[in-house]
């Protein structure tokens, strides 16, 4: 291909690029966004956020094709960047990307009923307490791989369609799985039992027939959750399994996650949503990505620390003090 023509071709992926995925480094100096051509982008946060920043700073440091379809999920370990898109799951050694080395460390499959299935996966969740990985996706189940041999260790099944998202909770060895059929289950990790089963469509305030009873988002706070696709976003005691907030979003929600006393959120608008926990909105901030499918937070490092929004569009916002946004990292 003639360099005008690959020049073109290049103009053409970027106008239609949607990002689907972020995860922070260890060190939190790098930022991996993974989009719908298989390609992970490392960017340099630390150059980008420098008083001395220049364009080239917001551009990626390097970038590697990873899968041969999208790069639906990805999670950081304190050594490698996990990432999964059609039926499989990756891992590339930090130490090596830093270095602009992108050799994959290892691959694995979940054990698929049948050979001829390659469903993606669009959730991974590790689960710190006993180095384990959750992964979830299109054949409908949850799975638990161990992360120091490598082995499928469990499987959830229950949900009768894809499962969208993934959340721990924090104080009880239990995951909750939102799907598309509506349903939000929660698992007991030790004995792979169900042990809850929340059919969000069917509460009257939060169902939305008009936009489908799929459930894209959710997170999880002690006894509390939220939760949001086609229902509204709604705030949920697990205990009780009473919803207590219904947010007044119009729009399908596509992440969600707590952040201190608030909940942020965003979906199918250009809006980072700045949620109180009473149902009021304390802020809508504007994006770059026309709808957005996630959202990160750099705890890791404190010097480097921001919000990061990604979506459909070649650019991710980086909002410093997460009221306005800084300035966007960009895919070449």
């Amino acid at each position: 291909m003639a360099p005008g023509e690959r020049d073109a071709q290049r103009a053409l992926e970027l106008l239609h690029m949607t990002v689907f995925s972020q995860s922070v480094s260890p060190c939190g100096k790098y930022l991996a966004a993974g989009n719908n051509y298989g390609e992970i982008a490392i960017f340099s946060l630390s150059a980008a956020l420098s008083s001395e920043a220049k364009e080239e700073s917001k551009k990626p440091v390097v970038s590697f094709t990873a899968h041969d379809g999208p790069v639906y999920a990805m999670v950081s370990t304190e050594r490698q960047l996990l990432s999964s898109g059609n039926g499989e799951l990756k891992a590339w050694n930090w130490s090596d990307i830093v270095k602009k080395g992108c050799k994959e460390a290892w691959s694995r499959r979940p054990p698929y009923r049948s050979s001829l299935e390659v469903p993606e996966i669009n959730s991974l969740q590790l689960n710190p307490k006993d180095n384990s990985l959750l992964l979830a996706g299109g054949d409908c189940a949850v799975h638990a791989m161990d992360l120091e041999s490598g082995a499928f260790t469990q499987e959830f099944r229950g949900h009768s369609d894809y499962v969208h998202c993934l959340a721990l909770r924090d104080q009880a060895q239990e995951c909750l799985s939102g799907s598309e059929d509506g349903t939000v289950r929660m698992w007991d990790l030790r004995t792979g039992a169900q042990v809850q089963l929340i059919e969000v469509h069917k509460y009257e305030e939060c169902s939305r027939p008009q936009l489908g009873k799929w459930i894209r988002c959710l997170a999880t706070d002690c006894d509390w959750m939220v939760c949001g696709g086609g229902p509204a976003l709604t705030l949920w005691h697990l205990r009780s399994v009473t919803p207590t907030t219904v947010f007044p979003l119009p729009h399908c929600q596509q992440h969600v996650m707590f952040y201190q006393d608030l909940i942020l959120s965003a979906g199918h608008s250009p809006a980072i949503n700045h949620l109180q926990i009473s149902g009021e909105i304390r802020a809508q901030i504007p994006c770059t990505p026309r709808s957005v499918h996630s959202l990160c937070v750099n705890e890791r490092s404190p010097e480097h620390k921001v919000l990061t929004a990604a979506g459909s569009s070649h650019k991710v916002d980086v909002f410093t003090n997460f009221s306005y946004r800084a300035f966007s990292l960009c895919f070449a």
